[in-house]
């Protein structure tokens, strides 16, 4: 496979899951500003936009809802936002179209038409809930109509190290906001893991359980173990062909470092430095990202992908 396609495919993967978990993660912020009338949305808006990775005005200017919904929703040139993921995961389909079926292509293309489109002024709940509703039907795709070869595998490979990174901001959210976060129990709900979670702990709830859940639950997909497991196996399938000793990939030593850091953690050292951990979860997956594209896409220059006329 060419470099260029398979860096594509990693990062259709990547995109569509950024979109789908910054719409779970703004979902659950904007509803909690909504909902509290005592909500400091100043502070909690700062606190979101640091944890995304995006400039803070630091000249004092009040940060409002509106301002978050447009940089970390609707913003097409900031690949960061859900728009401009969406529109980034369709650039690199077409970058990638004698690979990726016409099925996929069409609904890569369907998403891109309507995050553009009247979608842009639907309520946020309704916006969030359509591209979790898109991410899902791309997932379906992948999961259903794609061999299990390098195309899928550097798709999923992309998806899960872009999960991983997510989950851990969305689990820093909740650990820095504290009480004045939207709780443990709606970060469960706005993972899908609300009712996984109550079946595996017979009805029993706690923070502690809630955070050990998302954190390393070996068998429900978004948590942190899982996500960066899946990710392990693709690099494994991708180089089949090992030494006999040790680990010689190092994206695979990256993430494999970061997920027995947290499986064979005590449960309550992870929970009392919980940010600090998280920050190594990110780090690792920013490191295993540097080290694919070092591997799999070489290139002499910097690329700079160049989107269509929006």
């Amino acid at each position: 496979m060419l470099s260029r396609i398979a860096e594509s495919l990693f990062w259709i993967g990547r995109y569509v899951e950024r979109a789908d978990d910054t719409a779970r993660i703004l979902d659950v912020h904007i509803q909690l500003l909504s909902e509290d009338p005592w909500a400091e949305e100043d502070l909690a808006c700062r606190s979101l936009l640091t944890i995304m990775d995006r400039p803070v005005p630091a000249d004092g200017t009040l940060i409002t809802r509106e301002y978050l919904l447009e940089t970390l929703a609707h913003e097409r040139q900031n690949p960061s936002s859900i728009a401009g993921s969406l529109i980034a995961a369709r650039e690199n389909a077409r970058r990638a179209r004698e690979i990726v079926s016409t099925e996929l292509w069409e609904c890569l293309n369907t998403t891109r038409n309507g995050v553009v489109g009247l979608i842009r002024q639907a309520r946020p709940h309704d916006y969030f809930s359509w591209v979790r509703e898109r991410s899902a039907i791309v997932a379906g795709i992948q999961e259903s109509g794609t061999s299990r070869d390098e195309t899928w595998l550097f798709m999923i490979l992309g998806r899960s190290i872009e999960r991983a990174d997510m989950t851990a901001r969305l689990i820093t959210s909740q650990a820095q906001l504290g009480a004045a976060g939207p709780g443990w129990t709606t970060l469960l709900r706005s993972c899908g893991a609300y009712e996984a979670f109550l079946r595996t702990y017979r009805g029993v709830a706690t923070d502690e359980r809630a955070a050990v859940f998302l954190l390393m639950d070996r068998l429900f997909p978004r948590s942190i173990v899982h996500a960066l497991t899946r990710a392990e196996e693709c690099l494994r399938a991708l180089e089949p062909h090992e030494d006999r000793y040790g680990v010689a990939d190092d994206a695979r030593r990256e993430l494999g470092l970061a997920r027995v850091g947290l499986e064979y953690a005590a449960h309550e050292e992870i929970l009392h430095e919980l940010p600090a951990a998280m920050d190594q979860v990110q780090r690792a997956c920013s490191a295993a990202s540097d080290a694919i594209r070092r591997k799999y896409f070489p290139s002499g220059a910097t690329t700079e992908w160049v989107g269509e006329a929006l």
